[in-house]
């Protein structure tokens, strides 16, 4: 089962977060067989920490509360709250897998949530710019909650325009890296 984790950060908690950073590498690595996506979001000064996407594929709801909420920053109070999903991988591949390697070009998380009929769930037609993309769901996976992406984008404007935008209650569009222990 594939699993969404979007951990946001405190306001104010890059000292701690600074202070955890190979607590939080240890406990990652823990997971590295698991990882579909990982990395960082920023506000838009581009180096202001805002919060991790961790994308993993865990046997049950159970485990993937355990990977959330045992994660050393988290368990410090770093983070504000934590949106936790079922998540399918449409794209059927690792972010590792991307063809548009590491860097190059804006990276974004597009964070659309909803309720009700739902959308999103094709793949958007320009999948040559989509690092990982699909349906946020309930525990059992039966409900529509919303759709998550990582995406390549000039702008955020045109990462936003991935979604249908009346069907979501918002959607959240953040600067978003490619994460992982540095070499």
């Amino acid at each position: 089962m594939e699993f969404f984790c979007y951990h946001r950060d405190r306001t104010g908690s890059m000292p701690l977060r600074e202070e955890l950073l190979e607590e939080h590498w240890l406990y990652m690595d823990r997971y590295a067989k698991e990882m579909i996506a990982r990395g960082p979001t920023f506000a838009d000064d581009g180096d202001t920490l805002t919060g991790s996407v961790h994308i993993v594929d865990l046997p049950d709801p159970a485990a993937a509360r355990t990977f959330a909420f045992d994660e050393p920053n988290y368990q410090a109070g770093a983070y504000r709250d934590v949106l936790l999903r079922r998540w399918r991988n449409m794209m059927g591949r690792t972010m590792r897998d991307f063809p548009g390697g590491r860097t190059g070009g804006n990276r974004y998380l597009v964070l659309g949530l909803a309720t009700g009929q739902a959308a999103d769930l094709a793949l958007p037609p320009d999948r040559d710019e989509l690092i990982a993309y699909g349906p946020l769901l309930s525990d059992d996976g039966v409900i529509w909650l919303g759709t998550a992406a990582l995406v390549r984008a000039q702008a955020p404007d045109m990462a936003r325009a991935i979604l249908t935008p009346d069907v979501y209650a918002d959607i959240e569009v953040h600067n978003w890296q490619f994460g992982g222990r540095p070499s």
